[in-house]
């Protein structure tokens, strides 16, 4: 995310309606401005659970809109491209912005505009698996300034399972999402199908948002939106985020971008634990998901 680089250092996690917002990024009265904002028909929201692919999201669909000119990027980092519609005083921006308008967020569906769930606009939610969900947050603490720097992982695990993050608990979010998207213009994608096929992926969004694109720009996008490729583009990896927020010493935003890297911090008790608690939370919801590289290919 992006905010002036005149915003205080000091910020903390304030609830609002069961969510927690971060002071000096997030506002009360922003929220309530986009709960009762006008949808166009047009307009499209990439939402997701935080380390869950939201940046390469923010990609894609930049491209997709340029049908694979990476020079319609050239100096415009990836955060102004497709802004956040949760950041404080976001709201003027929007109402005035040219159709299709392109956001990102990270918010609950009962925070998201009304209008989205009356079949207004279009919601795509990219979800991943949350054992990785949880180790990049994990990292992405330890440099991030706006978020406070665990102890260790063993309380930042603890901290994950009970929600007390910046987002919530990721199984309230994909559930509340997931569970009520037949009340909106949804597509439900994985960060892990979309490692296992980007082209695939690529074409099911322009398929859903209705945007044609020949043979030669969709290998275009699909060029650019590799993790090596956006790793090394400055304006897509988040390095221009000011260092208030991101400390680009402690880390980088974009770290692995690996299926299974939770598996080289988790131990077996920490492992099991988290089974069994998926399984007591999940147990109704008809997902799935790819836990490392090998289910990976055992699908393809």
């Amino acid at each position: 995310m992006d905010v002036s680089e005149n915003q205080p250092t000091d910020f903390q996690l304030i609830p609002h309606r069961g969510f927690n917002l971060i002071s000096g990024i997030h506002s009360t009265e922003t929220l309530e401005q986009l709960e009762k904002c006008e949808i166009r028909d047009t307009d499209i929201f990439v939402i997701t659970y935080p380390k869950s692919g939201t940046i390469w999201m923010q990609q894609i669909m930049t491209l997709i809109e340029a049908k694979g000119d990476l020079n319609a990027t050239e100096n415009i980092p990836t955060s102004m491209r497709i802004p956040w519609i949760e950041l404080k005083g976001s709201m003027d921006e929007f109402a005035s912005a040219p159709s299709p308008r392109l956001r990102v967020s990270h918010l609950p569906y009962y925070l998201v505009p009304q209008a989205l769930r009356q079949n207004k606009g279009k919601v795509i939610y990219v979800a991943r698996n949350p054992k990785d969900i949880l180790v990049s947050y994990y990292h992405f603490h330890m440099y991030a300034e706006m978020l406070e720097t665990p102890k260790d992982f063993e309380e930042f695990f603890e901290r994950f399972l009970e929600g007390r993050v910046f987002g919530n608990s990721w199984f309230d979010h994909i559930q509340g999402w997931y569970g009520h998207k037949d009340e909106m213009n949804f597509l439900y994608l994985t960060y892990e199908e979309m490692k296992q096929d980007i082209k695939g992926a690529v074409l099911k969004i322009c398929t859903f948002i209705g945007k044609q694109l020949n043979d030669e720009q969709i290998e275009n996008v699909v060029e650019h939106c590799t993790f090596n490729n956006m790793k090394k583009n400055k304006n897509a990896n988040y390095e221009a985020v000011p260092d208030n927020l991101l400390n680009q010493k402690k880390g980088k935003f974009m770290r692995k971008g690996i299926i299974g890297d939770w598996k080289n911090h988790f131990t077996v008790a920490q492992n099991e634990r988290f089974d069994k608690f998926f399984h007591e939370r999940m147990k109704d919801m008809p997902l799935h998901f790819m836990w490392d590289a090998q289910d990976c290919a055992t699908t393809a």
